[in-house]
């Protein structure tokens, strides 16, 4: 098979769609069964996407100079179900996706337009203790086994599995099914979780998750994680060991087997209502190479008392040359770890080799629209590891919800590489400033 130009920066899709549609959590979905024990429900979502960019980008074979028109979307549709035991519960999800991509492709040509996929997404079942373990108080006890979507702390080292490329990448042979940018496939294939605590105090995770994703070489990783969780904030430490990797899509990730990842990590206000802190610090091993590692640090202020509550954070983030990014993802928020829609989907970086200054600005007119300007400043820590990324980004972008089911999101952005394809960077045929435009649209039942 082809090796990818830049096969150490896959990224995974900008834009975690959970984290965006949070907000309409309050959307009933169908109830199919309520009694005194057990409850059934219906649940779908759906979104759509419509995307153009005047600039392509050499990340794969089928990368092309030029705009690029396509759209995108997926359908996650099945069941939740609870049942309550004398003193405990078992729990259970079960849903499909189906999703594609049209038009031209990606700017990156991750896909070409021809995808379409109907597979099973979600299948697992689970048992909380209720109150039969008194020490670890109410459901301290909860395990669960099955596909599901498991993400630690804000997804600076997992937020599901959801890189999907499609046809445009090594003759198919990693096609997810499409849907890029939107990843409505977010499950690993096999996880058996354990969680002890329950969402105060001292809490930890122990977890076995496997991926089938060829894009990420299929691994199997275990994880131990130990938080203590405080209504000012939440302070963790996290151990990672990539277990295995599949030996047919290893050329991916030559030495992400046996990558071990230690982690310390910090959120929260401080005890200060407005403010807002954040950092994470994680060290790379890895037997056969130099240590590697990644780390960020944010503050923001919300100025909860004036007009449409602006919402100002500065972060400073670094990837050294040879780090692996894992299964990162916007864990909280638009451009949490995506950092900028055309630098993190198409340009690069990927979070390695790499510097990132973000600038954030919100302001909230009403309960049912926000508004949002992101400015990133990237640049290349080493020109030996990979293309030269340094350039700058803006976003601007809306999130309206109309209605309790609906919500729509328009985004323009301005990226401006110093260098082309040609000089070593990513951008084919020219450095000068591309127009990024998109349009999505959800809907949850």
């Amino acid at each position: 098979m082809m090796k990818l130009r830049y096969s150490a920066l896959l990224p995974v899709t900008a834009i975690a769609t959970g984290a965006l549609t949070a907000s309409l959590n309050s959307a009933r979905a169908a109830e199919l069964v309520d009694n005194e024990t057990t409850h059934i429900e219906a649940n779908v979502e759906v979104v759509v996407g419509a995307f153009h960019s005047q600039q392509g980008y050499a990340q794969s074979e089928t990368s092309k100079a030029g705009g690029r028109d396509w759209q995108e979307g997926y359908a996650k549709y099945g069941l939740d179900a609870a049942h309550s035991l004398q003193r405990s519960s078992l729990y259970a999800n079960v849903a499909w996706v189906s999703s594609a991509t049209l038009g031209q492709g990606d700017a990156a040509g991750f896909t070409t337009g021809d995808e379409r996929k109907t597979r099973l997404e979600n299948l697992y079942v689970g048992w909380k203790s209720g109150d039969t373990v008194a020490a670890l108080g109410e459901d301290g006890l909860d395990f669960s086994l099955g596909r599901q979507r498991i993400q630690l702390g804000d997804g600076f080292l997992i937020s599901g599995d959801a890189l999907s490329f499609g046809e445009g990448v090594l003759g198919g042979d990693l096609d997810r099914g499409g849907a890029y940018y939107l990843a409505g496939r977010q499950a690993f294939e096999k996880t058996a979780v354990l969680r002890l605590g329950g969402e105060q105090g001292w809490r930890g995770d122990v977890m076995w998750l496997e991926s089938d994703n060829p894009a990420q070489a299929k691994p199997a990783l275990g994880i131990a994680n130990f938080e203590r969780v405080t209504d000012n904030g939440t302070l963790g430490v996290t151990y990672l060991d990539v277990l295995s990797t599949d030996d047919d899509y290893a050329f991916l990730y030559p030495d992400r087997e046996n990558v071990k990842v230690y982690s310390v990590r910090g959120q929260g206000n401080a005890g200060v209502e407005n403010l807002f802190l954040s950092g994470e610090y994680a060290l790379q091993r890895n037997g056969s190479s130099e240590d590697e590692n990644a780390w960020y640090l944010e503050a923001g202020w919300t100025f909860s008392d004036a007009p449409w509550t602006p919402s100002v954070s500065y972060r400073f983030s670094r990837f050294s040359d040879q780090y692996d990014p894992l299964f990162y993802g916007n864990g909280r928020a638009l451009g949490t770890w995506f950092q900028g829609e055309v630098a993190a989907n198409y340009a690069g970086p990927f979070n390695s080799n790499s510097r990132v200054q973000q600038l954030n600005v919100t302001l909230t007119p009403s309960d049912s629209l926000s508004l949002g300007a992101m400015l990133y400043d990237f640049h290349t820590l080493s020109s030996e590891a990979g293309p030269n990324v340094d350039g700058q980004e803006v976003n601007l972008y809306a999130f309206w919800a109309p209605s309790e089911r609906w919500w729509v999101m328009p985004l323009i952005g301005r990226y401006d590489p110093d260098t082309s394809a040609a000089g070593g960077g990513s951008q084919i045929g020219r450095d000068s400033a591309n127009l990024y435009t998109q349009l999505l649209l959800g809907f949850n039942f």
